[in-house]
């Protein structure tokens, strides 16, 4: 059995970053950015007013000065007359580009107009109230790509003036079932049946991860069902299979993937849960073969598929959420296996603490949806006390 870092970085090995398409800016939240993107214009283009008053010559903003109201710019137009003259000032508008001259704003509550006559008050804001051109940013400014586009990136290609940007396409990740026992949701449950539960929840992450799921037929224990889905699922960029990747009599994708000219990477990794994941390439297909327990497959999900979407999007830091926080109550020593096991990291007055719930086992999906966080544990790791550090991977959309 490999480690799982090994076996993170082979399955790594086997994928191909995404090409670039552009997509409309407003299609575009939480895309990943291909290619740099810069900037030709300034921003602001101009110096403009932050806040509602009247622009002046900086030697005229003089407590109790009498100014001449020569006239007004709304925000989104500039002041046609000539630069101001000493004495004489503008009503500008919050955004208004500033009269030609001025460099200074007294705002609105500190000033009494009376006619054309502007009288400032007593005292004046030591602030010039005035957003200087380009003090955002000015041609040549980059947004970087690889990297999500938040709503605050979004925006910002927006006043870049990009109404389009460069994206990875999402990668198209099918997703297989196997087993005859499995049905669908909202299916007759007779005895002996069980709910194909883990799709839905492996759909969620590498969609959340930022792929396509594509969720094909069960594929049924049998040889020709499972050549059937495979054939389906080839044009993926990477094809997961879960359960059937055991010793069973039944588990057959492991063979039938050989019919297909499979080159096995590994199969088996020193990981709990999670033992029986095996990858490699279906003809030319990336596969990742999940283990079929339900929590077994979501933590791989985790730990395999998310830094795998990562991949093919080019992004470098593997998309996983990590961290550290002290344990609440003791643990007993590890075997020789790294364990993922399902806990609840909270924070009290900025400090983090995690705890581990007892039940373990991977099939109880109801503890998996109690937690946020896996704690990582070492092979051989010794007993733990409270209030010692433990490293955990927070799900996506994990809050600390």
């Amino acid at each position: 059995m490999i480690s799982v870092a090994e076996a993170r970085q082979r399955i790594l090995a086997l994928l191909e970053v995404t090409e670039a398409e552009n997509v409309p800016l407003k299609d575009a939240t939480w895309r990943v950015l291909a290619r740099n993107i810069v900037a030709t214009h300034s921003h602001p283009q101009s110096a403009i007013s932050s806040m509602d008053g009247y622009a002046v010559r900086g030697a005229d903003a003089l407590p109790g000065a009498l100014l001449q109201l020569v006239g007004e710019v709304p925000a989104g137009s500039t002041y046609a007359g000539p630069s101001l003259e000493a004495g004489t000032t503008v009503r500008v508008f919050t955004g208004a580009a500033l009269p030609q001259g001025t460099d200074r704003v007294v705002i609105q509550e500190q000033v009494c107009q009376e006619g054309t006559t502007v009288t400032l008050g007593a005292e004046l804001e030591a602030s010039r109230f005035i957003r200087e051109a380009g003090c955002d940013f000015k041609p040549g400014f980059e947004l970087t790509a690889p990297r999500k586009l938040d709503p605050a990136s979004i925006s910002l290609a927006a006043a870049m003036n990009f109404a389009s940007v460069p994206v990875r396409r999402r990668p198209d990740v099918a997703i297989i079932p196997n087993g005859d026992e499995l049905v669908y949701p909202g299916d007759d449950l007779s005895p002996g049946k069980l709910v194909a539960s883990n799709i839905y929840g492996l759909k969620a992450i590498v969609e959340q991860a930022g792929a396509i799921a594509r969720l094909m037929p069960i594929a049924r224990d049998r040889k020709s069902s499972i050549r059937n889905v495979l054939e389906m699922a080839a044009t993926a960029d990477l094809v997961v299979t879960i359960g059937g990747a055991s010793v069973g009599d039944y588990d057959l994708i492991e063979s039938m993937a050989f019919e297909f000219g499979y080159e096995r990477s590994f199969h088996k990794i020193a990981m709990r849960p999670g033992k029986p994941l095996m990858a490699g390439r279906l003809r030319s297909t990336p596969h990742v073969g999940l283990p079929g327990n339900p929590v077994s497959a979501l933590v791989c999900g985790y730990v395999f598929l998310v830094p795998a979407v990562a991949a093919m999007l080019g992004r470098e830091n593997g998309g996983l959420r990590m961290g550290h926080a002290q344990l609440e109550k003791s643990l007993g020593a590890n075997g020789p296996r790294e364990h993922y096991m399902r806990a609840r990291v909270s924070v009290t007055d900025g400090k983090s603490s995690i705890r581990v719930f007892r039940r373990q086992d991977s099939s109880l999906l109801s503890v998996m949806s109690s937690a946020n966080a896996l704690a990582v544990r070492p092979p051989h790791d010794p007993a733990r006390d409270p209030g010692e550090t433990m490293n955990f991977i927070g799900f996506q959309g994990f809050v600390q």
